[in-house]
C-alpha cells in the first residue's frame, strides 16, 4: 500500500482487542474481524488527518493485498475443497468401509482402525469427520461402539491432527499467520510444543486400547452394549467406487505435494531438502492437490463412476464448502497487516511488556488459556488463532520474548484447537457429529471430559514449558502426567466396582 508506519500509543491495541470482543459477545467471527480492521484504518487515518472515506477504501486495498500475497494457499484450499467432495461422491469411502466390515470383528480393532484412518486423513479436519465418519459407522456400529464414542474419535483425530500435520490446510494457514517467525519452519518447531494434539491422540490410543471410559461417555458406551447392533444405514450400500478410488488420491496428493515443495523450493537444482521445502510450501501443496483431482478424475470418469459434469459440479461444490474459511483468513491477514504495517501495535505492547517487567516463563501457559477461551465462545480455531497469532508474535519481540516464541506460538494452537474441540458451535464438532451420526449435543456433552481432562494437563506443561524451554522433556512431562491420571482413575474405577460388587 506504500503507507508508512505511525505511533499512536496505545490506540494500536484497538483493533485486536475491538475484534475479540465482538466476537466474545456476538460468536459470530467474520463481522468482528472486519470491523477489527476497519478500526484500525481509522485509527491510522484519523491520526494521519484522513477521514472515514479513506479508511474505507485502505480497508479494501489491505484486503486485496493480502489475498495476493496469499494467492498460492487461496488456490491450494479450493483445490483440497473440491478434491474433499469429489473423493467422497466417488463411493470409494463406502467401498473401504465394506473391505474393512469383513477383517474387523471386535470393538478395539474397530476404535484403533478408526483412530488410525483419522491419523491418515489429515489434509483437512472436515474430510477427516465425513469420510473417517461414513468409512468406520457400519463397523463400530456392528461392534456396538456407542456413536457418541465414534463422534469422540472422529473429532479427536480430525483437528487435533491437522493441527500437527505439515501437509494440511492447517499448516498452510498457519504458517500464513507466522510468516515474520519464520512461515512453514516456525510451524513445524511448534509441534512438540502443541500439547493439546498430542495428548489427545495419547488420549485416543489409551482409551481404545484400555476399554476406558468414565463420565457421560461411559453411560453412552454401556447402553450401546445393552441393545441390538443398529442396522447400517443406506447410504452404507456401495454399488460404485472401490477402495483405490479413496486411497489413489490421498496417497497421490501427500507424495506430490513434498515433490511440488521440493521442485519449487530448487531440490533438484541442488538446494538441500530441508530448505528447499520451506521457500514456497504453499506452491508444492496446490500442485499436490492439483495431481490428486486429477488422478481422481482419470480414475473416476472412464469408469463411469461419475460423468465429467459430475465431477466439475463436485469441484465447484467443493469450492464453495471453502469460502468460510478463506473469509476468516482474508480478514485475519488483514487485521494483522494494520496492526503489524501501519500502526505498530507489535512495537507498542512489547514495550508496554518490557515496562511492566511480565515475566515471560507463564507466557504460554497464559496464552494457552485466552485461546481455549476465546476458541470456545467463537466456535473457530482458525478466526482465534488468526488473531492471536500476530499479538503472540508482537509479544515477544526482544531477547526475552524470543526465547518463548515458538513454546507461545504452540500454546496459542493447542489452545485454538481445545475450544474448537468442545465448543457446540464449532463447525468440525458439528461434522464429528454428523459423520457419527450421533445427536450433537449428546456429543459435546460426551467428550467435554475428556478434553478437559486433557487440557488441564497441558495448562501445567505449558508452565513446565515456560521455564524449561525444551520441547522433548515439555512433552515427555506432559505425558508422563496424563498417564498418571489415567492409572489412578482405572484403579479408582476398578474399586469403586469392586465395592458395587460387594454390596451386592
Amino acid at each position: 500500500m506504500g503507507l508508512e508506519m505511525i505511533d499512536v500509543g496505545w490506540l494500536s491495541v484497538l483493533p485486536p482487542l475491538i475484534a475479540i470482543t465482538l466476537a466474545l459477545i456476538s460468536k459470530e467471527v467474520y463481522s468482528s474481524l472486519f470491523l477489527g480492521v476497519l478500526s484500525g484504518m481509522c485509527v491510522y487515518c484519523f491520526s494521519t488527518g484522513g477521514n472515514i472515506l479513506q479508511a474505507a477504501t485502505y480497508v479494501f486495498d489491505m484486503i486485496a493485498l493480502k489475498i495476493g500475497e496469499n494467492g498460492y494457499m487461496i488456490i491450494f484450499l479450493v483445490l483440497l475443497g473440491s478434491l474433499v467432495v469429489v473423493v467422497t461422491r466417488s463411493g470409494g469411502s463406502g467401498a473401504y468401509g465394506q473391505w474393512a466390515g469383513k477383517r474387523i470383528k471386535k470393538a478395539v480393532s474397530a476404535k484403533l482402525a478408526t483412530a488410525l484412518l483419522g491419523l491418515l486423513i489429515f489434509v483437512d479436519d472436515g474430510f477427516n469427520c465425513l469420510t473417517v465418519g461414513t468409512v468406520m459407522r457400519p463397523i463400530t456400529d456392528k461392534c456396538k461402539i456407542s456413536r457418541e464414542k465414534l463422534a469422540y474419535l472422529l473429532d479427536a483425530t480430525a483437528a487435533p491432527v491437522c493441527i500437527i500435520a505439515p501437509i494440511s490446510s492447517w499448516a498452510v494457514a498457519v504458517a500464513s499467520e507466522v510468516e515474520d517467525a519464520g512461515g512453514l519452519n516456525a510451524f513445524v518447531k511448534t509441534i512438540p510444543y502443541n500439547l493439546y494434539a498430542v495428548l489427545t491422540i495419547v488420549t485416543v490410543f489409551f482409551l481404545s486400547i484400555t476399554d476406558f471410559d468414565f463420565g457421560p461417555m461411559k453411560k453412552a458406551e454401556q447402553d450401546s452394549r445393552k441393545e441390538e447392533a443398529q442396522t447400517a444405514d443406506a447410504d452404507h450400500t456401495v454399488k460404485k467406487g472401490a477402495v483405490p478410488d479413496l486411497i489413489l488420491p490421498i496417497l497421490t496428493l501427500i507424495v506430490t505435494a513434498i515433490l511440488g515443495m521440493a521442485y519449487v523450493g530448487g531440490y533438484f537444482d541442488g538446494r538441500p531438502f530441508t530448505e528447499a521445502i520451506g521457500e514456497n510450501p504453499t506452491a508444492g501443496l496446490t500442485l499436490g492437490t492439483f495431481a490428486a483431482l486429477a488422478v481422481a478424475m482419470v480414475l473416476y470418469i472412464p469408469r463411469k463412476l461419475m460423468s465429467l459434469r459430475e465431477f466439475m459440479a463436485g469441484v465447484i461444490d467443493g469450492i464453495k464448502t471453502m469460502i468460510p474459511a478463506l473469509t476468516i483468513l482474508i480478514l485475519a491477514w488483514a487485521l494483522g497487516g494494520v496492526c503489524r504495517e501501519m500502526i505498530g501495535t507489535g512495537i507498542f505492547v512489547s514495550n508496554f511488556v518490557s515496562a511492566v517487567e511480565l515475566s515471560f516463563r507463564f507466557l504460554p501457559a497464559i496464552v494457552f488459556i485466552v485461546a481455549a477461551f476465546l476458541s470456545f465462545s467463537m466456535g473457530t480455531a482458525w478466526g482465534t488463532f488468526g488473531i492471536l497469532l500476530p499479538i503472540v508474535s508482537m509479544l515477544c519481540v526482544g531477547s526475552d520474548g524470543a526465547s518463548v516464541l515458538i513454546p507461545s506460538l504452540g500454546a496459542t494452537l493447542a489452545g485454538s484447537v481445545y475450544g474448537d474441540h468442545c465448543s457446540p458451535i464449532s463447525d468440525t464438532t458439528i461434522l464429528a457429529s454428523t459423520g457419527a451420526q450421533c445427536d450433537h449435543l449428546r456429543h459435546v456433552e460426551t467428550q467435554l471430559p475428556y478434553a478437559t481432562l486433557v487440557a488441564a494437563v497441558c495448562a501445567v506443561g505449558y508452565v513446565v514449558a515456560g521455564f524449561v524451554r525444551n520441547p522433548w522433556i515439555t512433552v515427555a512431562v506432559s505425558v508422563a502426567l496424563l498417564l498418571i491420571v489415567f492409572v489412578v482413575l482405572l484403579f479408582w474405577q476398578k474399586r469403586q466396582n469392586a465395592d458395587t460388587l460387594s454390596q451386592k
